[in-house]
């Protein structure tokens, strides 16, 4: 599919183009294809489809990394980049980070937009696949919306192409309006999507009932919130891959667990997350380290025996502080001691004179971590043209989230720990079950699986905000790994010179970009912006 989405890239920007023009003396143009020629077959409807796929993911990768990094649980080490100045707080409604967000979900919206306006001009040869990709484009506008929600409440909502005259005067519609949107269109692309398909990485019925849930969470929907996920459960399409550390490596593309994924592949469509992610030590090139976890991250792991670190009969040695921890804390992270794939010792420990060592470059890890999910030591020698794909809904998410809705709605039965001991008890993970309690308890518990099971795949960022938690998370500075000194003593890496904040009276939605409110005055402003 990937080769297609490229080809499907080119029909769109020329399509776009085409569909500019106001018939200037009623010429077709030459250099480009016209909207007034393109709509003829369902392969013009396949290839503008794809070409909408690349919404999903920024084409800067490092922006997907960076929901994590504004988040609690890791830190933009690079703090050049214009979301570590969103992490900081250090930013307002003419930030060029929330600009560039607004516009490229729009302009994938307004693309999604253009397609479901003009592919009922196609005589299909096959009507069924052509409304399947219809169905498609109708998910891949959700997916953007979901996101827009989140981060920017109250949004203008489009169901069609819009003029620019229109984007000068149009208003915002009610968040909780755009919400019953995002559902209802979910719940009708779900009708003509199948369940699975043969092209890898096209979207299916699961996918659409995946996000529905994922919105209706987002939303506090609950109970529908449950009911699509409890429909992706029972398709009996997905399933937990049996390694967790194995799943997010190039062997694993693809698998029974990925319900979304943007597609990679090398020397077509690659990415730089090698770059990113890698410890300096095994890395050819600099901006290694750009997004690295942070103490609380590593705290939030349990023990072996399913107790907290703090819970003093856990067995918790600070000493010895990842011996018996939830295998997914190594599966994840790079930790202290750990054998690096070219055989050396990752050792961040300021002093310790290695490469990796914190603070020594601004390469190198500033928290003495180093995040292992996606890290694949074959992209070594061409560090940026990493093609292993990124997965942005998965069914321990599904899992996840049919619990946590059972868990708000106060309908905590059998079934939702069996949803939460599921995602636990992967072959390789394997920690043990949890036992039904009180709602509190149960919250707790789900909350915490959230963050070990899903973290450095982009919804931390999301989670803080609609727990209304970032208040309480984010303030303070950056903290680092604690470590025996040359004296014996525990010491914790702190990065004073980074400190976060959060406003709750603010900041739990973006400003509107300055730079719109301009051009039209009735989008208005968040509040306290």
């Amino acid at each position: 599919m990937i080769h297609k989405i490229k080809i499907g890239v080119i029909f769109l920007i020329t399509v776009l183009i085409g569909g500019c023009d106001d018939n200037f003396l009623e010429t077709v143009p030459t250099d480009r294809i016209s909207s007034a020629i393109y709509w003829q077959t369902d392969q013009d409807a396949e290839f503008a489809a794809n070409a909408i796929y690349q919404y999903l993911i920024n084409e800067d990768v490092a922006r997907f990394l960076e929901w994590d990094g504004m988040s609690d649980i890791a830190h933009i080490s690079l703090t050049w980049r214009q979301n570590a100045q969103i992490s900081l707080n250090a930013y307002d409604a003419s930030h060029l980070g929330v600009e560039n967000e607004w516009e490229y979900d729009f302009k994938g919206i307004q693309a999604a937009n253009r397609f479901l306006e003009n592919v009922s001009r196609i005589e299909a040869a096959d009507p069924d696949l052509v409304a399947q990709y219809a169905a498609e484009v109708k998910v891949l506008r959700a997916f953007l919306y979901t996101k827009m929600a989140m981060l920017w409440g109250d949004l203008p909502l489009f169901t069609r192409e819009i003029t620019l005259e229109e984007s000068r005067t149009v208003s915002r519609t009610p968040v909780a309006q755009v919400w019953d949107f995002i559902s209802t269109d979910l719940a009708e692309a779900a009708v003509d999507l199948p369940n699975t398909t043969t092209q890898v990485g096209r979207i299916t019925k699961g996918t659409a009932l995946a996000l529905k849930a994922r919105a209706n969470l987002f939303a506090g929907r609950w109970s529908d919130a449950a009911a699509a996920a409890k429909a992706v459960m029972d398709l009996s399409v997905y399933s937990l891959y049996p390694s967790y550390q194995d799943l997010f490596t190039y062997p694993a593309q693809n698998s029974s667990e990925s319900i979304l994924s943007r597609q990679y592949v090398a020397n077509i469509q690659s990415h730089t997350l090698y770059t990113l992610l890698s410890p300096i030590s095994i890395s050819n090139v600099t901006n290694s380290s750009g997004i690295v976890p942070t103490k609380e991250f590593v705290d939030a792991f349990e023990m072996t025996n399913g107790k907290a670190i703090d819970d003093p009969t856990s067995g918790f040695d600070p000493f010895d502080p990842y011996t018996n921890r939830d295998p997914r804390l190594r599966y994840s992270t790079f930790l202290l001691g750990d054998i690096l794939p070219d055989g050396s010792t990752y050792d961040p420990r300021p002093g310790s004179g290695t490469l990796d060592q914190v603070g020594s470059t601004q390469d190198a890890t500033a928290t003495g971590f180093n995040v292992r999910k996606y890290f694949n030591y074959s992209d070594r020698n061409n560090p940026s043209n990493g093609g292993i794909n990124i997965m942005l809904i998965r069914y321990a998410e599904v899992l996840l989230t049919y619990a946590e809705a059972k868990i708000e709605a106060n309908d905590i039965d059998q079934s939702t720990i069996d949803a939460i001991n599921e995602v636990r008890q992967r072959a390789d993970v394997n920690m043990p079950p949890i036992a039904m309690g009180a709602q509190a308890d149960m919250r707790k518990i789900v909350r915490n699986e959230r963050l070990v099971e899903l973290a450095f795949e982009g919804l931390r960022y999301f989670d803080i905000r609609r727990w209304k938690t970032a208040e309480t998370v984010l303030p303070g500075p950056i903290n680092g790994m604690t470590y025996v000194d040359g004296n014996g003593d525990l010491q914790t890496v702190i990065d004073a010179s980074f400190v976060r904040d959060f406003n709750p009276s603010r900041d739990y939605l973006w400003p509107i970009p300055n730079t719109e409110v301009q051009l039209n005055e009735n989008l208005g402003q968040n509040p306290n912006w």
